[in-house]
């Protein structure tokens, strides 16, 4: 009987010996972390390094089940932001094995997961970095964080439809002029005045190495008013280079609005940011840093309140995506970033079902207002973007 038992132990040992580690990972306890840092958007990084979190069976298109401020959520385990769609949570793992890049990251895309779990205030401050974090009565520092195994592969599918990869080596892209390298384009839908409107990366920010395609573009295109969304003033007159750029000498108004574009302190600066144009001489700019996201939506509400159609305001978004990522249309891939991007975040902001139905520059009309502006505001917007520059 003991060599039974014997035999038998070694044998679920063996066995336990030769289980994948992912299928050790659905079975183990929870990992506790800590919250070493709230980052700018809101996202909180843990203390735990990406690395080790994969050395413990989880991989990209699992679903967590994470629990923070007595909260627990689902939330695919993802490699970038964009792995899901806009307003959704997700857990970040960034395995480099480098410490200083290699982390786990709790965050919404698009959003603001620390103020929406109600655990910290942000205050927006002059000096650079242009925030700080103070955690809110009943939270610090030693806040907890658990993640657990929720469903191996349950994201799977959709991971895959999300993978974006982007060089910043301007020589990885030989097809494209360098105006595409920088992601500079005029916004020409129905409604626009001829080379009012302009788009971009940025001008001046490096930290995609286009900060020079962008800027050159921006003095070809004789831009005059700079609404930049990502920085505020310290911080863009901080860059490297600056006071040699074109931009430089531009009227430029810097917003430093986070990428939450339901957030109180968004909306009252897309409104700050449409005076500014509209007291302002076109030809106009609006870019934050990749001039995807930030620039992306407040270019498609300009679009819709010039009387574009839903069609042509996805197709001007997604030039930026085959700009970075070489995305075509009538692919897979291109019709998910669209639903899950702009469709969903001008649906959101309007308050409607669906663009495709909506009257869309009566919705963007009417959600200027909303955001504060004033009928007289609006109307003096229209006419400068409305007016034939060039």
């Amino acid at each position: 009987m003991k060599t039974f038992h014997r035999t038998l132990i070694g044998m679920l040992a063996l066995l336990l010996a030769l289980l994948p580690v992912a299928a050790l990972a659905e079975a183990a306890e929870p990992i506790e972390a800590g919250i070493r840092e709230i980052q700018k958007y809101g996202n909180l990084v843990l203390t735990i390094s990406g690395t080790t979190l994969m050395e413990q069976g989880y991989e990209y298109g699992d679903i967590a089940t994470v629990t923070v401020a007595g909260q627990t959520f689902d939330m695919p385990v993802v490699s970038n932001y964009s792995d899901v769609d806009n307003g959704n949570m997700l857990l970040r793992i960034i395995a480099t094995g480098d410490p200083d890049e290699d982390a786990v990251i709790v965050a919404i895309n698009m959003g603001d997961l620390a103020t929406t779990l109600g655990i910290a205030t942000k205050t927006t401050l002059e000096e650079d970095p242009g925030f700080r974090w103070d955690y809110n009565e009943g939270y610090d520092e030693t806040l907890a964080v658990s993640i657990a195994m929720g469903e191996k592969g349950g994201y799977a599918d959709e991971y895959m439809i999300h993978q974006l990869t982007r060089s910043e080596v301007r020589e990885d892209y030989p097809d494209l002029t360098d105006e595409q390298y920088a992601n500079f384009r005029n916004v020409a839908t129905t409604g626009m005045g001829a080379c009012a409107l302009y788009r971009s990366s940025s001008p001046v920010n490096p930290m995609i190495n286009r900060n020079h395609e962008a800027d050159a573009a921006v003095n070809a295109a004789g831009i005059r008013t700079v609404m930049n969304l990502a920085d505020n003033e310290e911080t863009m007159k901080g860059y490297e280079g600056y006071n040699e750029s074109y931009y430089s000498d531009l009227d430029v108004i810097a917003l430093n609005l986070g990428v939450d574009f339901a957030a109180d302190e968004f909306r009252a600066g897309l409104a700050e940011g449409f005076r500014f144009l509209a007291s302002h001489e076109a030809p106009y700019l609006v870019h934050c840093t990749e001039g995807k996201d930030r620039a992306g939506f407040t270019a498609a509400v300009l679009e819709c309140l010039m009387g574009a159609s839903a069609e042509e305001v996805e197709a001007d978004y997604m030039v930026t995506y085959f700009n970075y990522y070489g995305v075509e249309p009538g692919t897979e891939q291109y019709d998910a970033i669209v639903r899950s991007n702009i469709a969903k975040s001008l649906a959101t902001a309007f308050d409607v079902e669906s663009i495709y139905d909506a009257d869309l520059a009566a919705e963007a009309d009417a959600y200027l207002l909303e955001i504060g502006m004033t009928r007289e505001e609006i109307d003096a917007l229209k006419a400068n973007l409305g007016a034939d520059i060039q």
